[in-house]
């Protein structure tokens, strides 16, 4: 990875101010709640306020004893050594980790199918296009760190808040492929049945992203995603499309060898490939956040409230950076000095123009590819 100064490695944050514009003004701080410490609902909390204080609010979780969270594998931003945290710091807090393979989507179907039982998901990690679209299942509740998340990437009442982000790049068994040096290399022989991406992008995010990358790379812009949903219809053409879900274990069998994904995501591979390389192509990026949000209906309400207090706290920050995602408070933690600034300085070097699609912009490419998409790579 190339070493930039820590300024230039955080440019995402700050190029994601255009992420949901339009749809996160100024916000609040959050309302005075109950500071007595009286017995408080916690399925209407919207800050640790609302319990009298985070204490209260930790011995409200430990009561309830569980915590279903869903769709968070283990090798995904460094999500195992995250989970086994929370067990260790909160045994009393029994954690069930649901479908860590599925989808964005699949995780709001989740938990409607799941309505009203215990087995129901307490909180979300999704893709910013399915958040926008499922804020009516949300809760709002607002993290005390809440100041140092930048405007542009949370919901102004706390419905929905970013969490982790990266580049959308192209990772490659180098011990069998050249590397590509641009998009349209991905199209000749020398890929051959051989390219892969992370999902359907009408239902997961990293998928979406793909078709976002095709597009800036096909010189497109991010109002029509047309030209990204072209490139794969070559790609398809060519026979280099591989219509197999990327996990851990395709990539170490070497099923899947070439795959587009966050880079974050990619840069893990290594460990079980260390021929496994990762490109984030330089002229133009395509970046986004997945997203945190807490069941309107959880079984588990308080400790979904924990959960959150849990993600955004230094530490748990500085662990998504561990796994090589950019964490939303990273400008804040940096000026704060409590960034680790060794991991943050290894972090890939950022392309020279970052792009981000705005809710307009994504509303319409998930119309788009809801319409398009099956036709162009069937």
């Amino acid at each position: 990875m190339i070493r930039r100064s820590l300024f230039a490695a955080l440019g995402l944050v700050a190029a994601s101010a255009l992420a949901l514009t339009g749809c996160a003004s100024n916000a609040s701080a959050p309302a005075d709640g109950d500071a007595s410490g009286a017995a408080t609902d916690a399925a209407t909390a919207t800050s640790v306020a609302d319990f009298g204080s985070f204490e209260a609010l930790e011995e409200a979780a430990k009561a309830e004893g569980a915590l279903n969270v869903i769709a968070l594998p283990r090798d995904w931003a460094n999500y195992g050594e995250i989970l086994d945290l929370f067990a260790s710091k909160y045994p009393e807090i029994a954690i069930t980790e649901q479908s860590p393979d599925i989808s964005s989507a699949e995780e709001i179907a989740a938990a409607e199918t799941n309505e009203g039982l215990d087995t129901a998901p307490d909180v979300f990690d999704l893709g910013l296009t399915v958040a926008l679209q499922s804020t009516d299942h949300f809760a709002p509740y607002k993290v005390q760190t809440w100041d140092d998340i930048p405007e542009a990437l949370k919901e102004p009442s706390g419905l929905f808040v970013g969490d982790y982000g990266g580049y959308m790049s192209v990772g490659y068994d180098s011990s069998k492929f050249p590397a590509p040096e641009s998009l349209e290399d991905l199209l000749g022989a020398d890929y051959k049945s051989a390219v892969a991406i992370n999902g359907d992008p009408t239902q997961a995010g990293a998928a979406f992203a793909a078709v976002g990358l095709a597009t800036v790379q096909s010189g497109g812009e991010l109002d029509d995603f047309q030209p990204g949903i072209d490139f794969f219809a070559d790609l398809q053409e060519a026979g280099n499309l591989l219509k197999v879900d990327v996990t851990t274990a395709t990539v170490a069998s070497g099923e899947t060898p070439v795959v587009f994904d966050w880079d974050y995501l990619n840069a893990t591979h290594k460990a079980d490939n260390p021929d496994w390389e990762v490109v984030v192509f330089a002229d133009k990026g395509y970046a986004g956040y997945y997203n945190q949000a807490i069941n309107k209906d959880a079984p588990h309400p308080a400790a979904a409230r924990l959960w959150q207090e849990f993600l955004y706290s230094d530490e748990v920050q500085n662990l998504w950076l561990k796994g090589g995602a950019r964490p939303a408070r990273m400008d804040a933690m940096t000026e704060a000095g409590t960034i680790d600034a060794d991991l943050a300085s290894a972090l890939p070097a950022t392309p020279a123009e970052t792009l981000v699609p705005t809710e307009e912009q994504s509303d319409a490419a998930g119309v788009l590819l809801g319409e398009k998409w099956a036709a162009a790579v069937q």
